[in-house]
Formats: structure tokens, sequence, C-alpha cells
């Protein structure tokens, strides 16, 4: 077999850099799509008609077109229409934030749905208003339930952080593909950064896992 790992031994720490590049962007990708996805999972759920549409229509859009096209059309399009140069990295946390709250709002919505009528008709009844009832009733039972499908969102997003190289941000990918026309080679620099990017989604699945015991067990 023709492959020389030997060669990519130099460029390992250059590599390596790009887990805490990829890191960066995702985790404050993740914590904003998670706010923004509660707030239109709230409104998905309110009585106003026309927020209701919004936030139908918003989650539509951004469930509903590629991913790589969204990414591109904030990189390019935010300069062209508003001559503000937007960087890779800002463009990353957008562009993957506003999509991961689309996902997120359907999920936390199901959850809050699924929780038992009867908890909030208590609530009701012993004159607890809506704040509180949904922060401190209902949100914690529907957290539980939806762990998993936030966890796996979260690793989906880890996962196809990947296309940001196409906008040239120095994430895994971009540098592999630098080390890969730097050595004329591309297997071994792609397997090596295949490894890291499969060592980050298991310690996510494992906090995963983890957490949900946690909460499993303080029921």
């Amino acid at each position: 077999m023709n492959l020389d790992f030997s060669q990519i031994v130099p460029y390992i720490p250059f590599m390596l850099e790009g887990v805490w590049v990829t890191l960066q962007f995702v985790i404050i990708s993740i914590i904003f799509g998670f706010i923004l996805g509660s707030l239109v999972a709230l409104v998905k759920i309110s009585d106003v008609k026309w927020l209701k549409l919004l936030a139908d229509a918003y989650t539509s859009i951004f469930r509903g077109t590629p991913l790589i096209l969204q990414l591109l059309l904030i990189y390019f399009a935010i300069p062209q229409l508003t001559g503000y140069d937007i960087s890779p990295f800002l463009s990353a946390i957008l562009t993957f934030g506003l999509n991961s709250s689309a996902y997120v709002s359907e999920i936390i919505r199901a959850g809050i749905q699924a929780v038992d009528k009867g908890q909030r008709e208590a609530a009701e009844a012993l004159g607890i208003p809506y704040r509180p009832t949904m922060l401190k009733i209902i949100l914690p039972q529907a957290m539980k339930n939806i762990l998993p499908a936030l966890m796996n969102e979260f690793i989906t997003l880890t996962k196809e952080s990947a296309i940001v190289s196409v906008i040239s941000y120095l994430d895994l990918m971009r540098r592999a593909q630098v080390v890969a026309s730097d050595i004329y080679r591309n297997f071994e620099p792609l397997l090596f950064v295949g490894v890291l990017y499969y060592m980050m989604v298991m310690v996510l699945t494992i906090a995963g896992k983890y957490v949900e015991k946690r909460m499993r067990a303080s029921d």
C-alpha cells in the first residue's frame, strides 16, 4: 500500500490546533442555538398566531434548505448587501446557531407538549403564573425527555462543522486540506483528522450519557 504517515508528523501540531479552533465556534453555536431555539419553541406554543406563523416559517426555511447554502449566503450575501466584511468565524457561528436553533426549537416544543397537561392545569389551579410554571415545572420535566435528542443534534452539529472549510475557516477539515496540498497526499491527513473528529464525537456521546444518567437518577 502506498501509505506514508511519516510525512504528516511535522504537521500534527498544526492539525491539532484545529481541534480548539473547531470547538470554539461549535460551542458558541450550540449555546446560541439552544437559547434561540428555546425562545422559538416558547413562541410556537404561545397563543399569538402571527408570532407562531413567523416561528414556523423560520423553522421551515432553515430545516428545508442545505446548511452549506445557508453558510455561503451569510458569508457572501452580508458583505454584498450591507458592506460589512463578515469574518469566517462569525459566519460559522451565525449559520450553525441559526440552523441548530430551528431543530432545537422543534425538539423542545415536542418535549414541552409531551409533559402531562395535568401539570400545567394544577399550576393554574394553584395560581402559579405562566413563567414560573414553565421555568420550574414544565421545562425541567421536558429536558429530561429531550436530552438524548438534544445531544444527537449537538453531535450532528460537531460533525457538520467540517463544511466551514469551504469559506477558508481554518478548522480541522481545512487544515487537513492545507497539509494535503503541501505534501501532495490526501489520505493520511484526512484519516488523521477523521480520528480527531471521531474522538470529539465520542467525548460528547459519553458526556451526554453521563448527564442523562444523572438526570434520571434525580427523579
